[in-house]
């Protein structure tokens, strides 16, 4: 399970969580920074990512195009990057399952 970070959450998470999420990435290191909403769901797509983000224009391409890619929404304000792992990794059981689960495609975590 590869999860591709967003350009709003730091590059910091991918060597972080990588003992959970081994071959995940950041759009930044891809050279996708500049890149748009839609290239990056494309990207996610053909590439077999999990999109973490926090930005809500992901939510409404889910519901435009469907999925995959999977998105996992945080829904939290403002917060550190330790924050953000800690958030991930609690609830890796749970993102797992969306994962698994065919019918699901979107997860919402606050």
């Amino acid at each position: 399970m590869k999860l591709l970070f967003d350009h709003n959450l730091s590059p910091r998470l991918v060597s972080r969580l990588a003992d959970l999420f081994p071959g995940s990435t950041q759009v930044y290191l891809l050279g996708l920074d500049q890149a748009s909403d839609i290239e990056i769901w494309q990207y996610a797509k053909d590439h077999d990512y999990l999109i973490v983000s926090k930005d809500a224009d992901f939510s409404d391409l889910s519901v435009l195009r469907g999925y995959p890619p999977k998105l996992i929404w945080l829904r939290r304000g403002n917060c550190t990057t330790k924050q953000v792992e800690s958030m991930l990794r609690s609830n890796y059981q749970v993102i797992e399952k969306m994962n698994q689960e065919p019918t699901l495609g979107l997860l919402l975590l606050f």
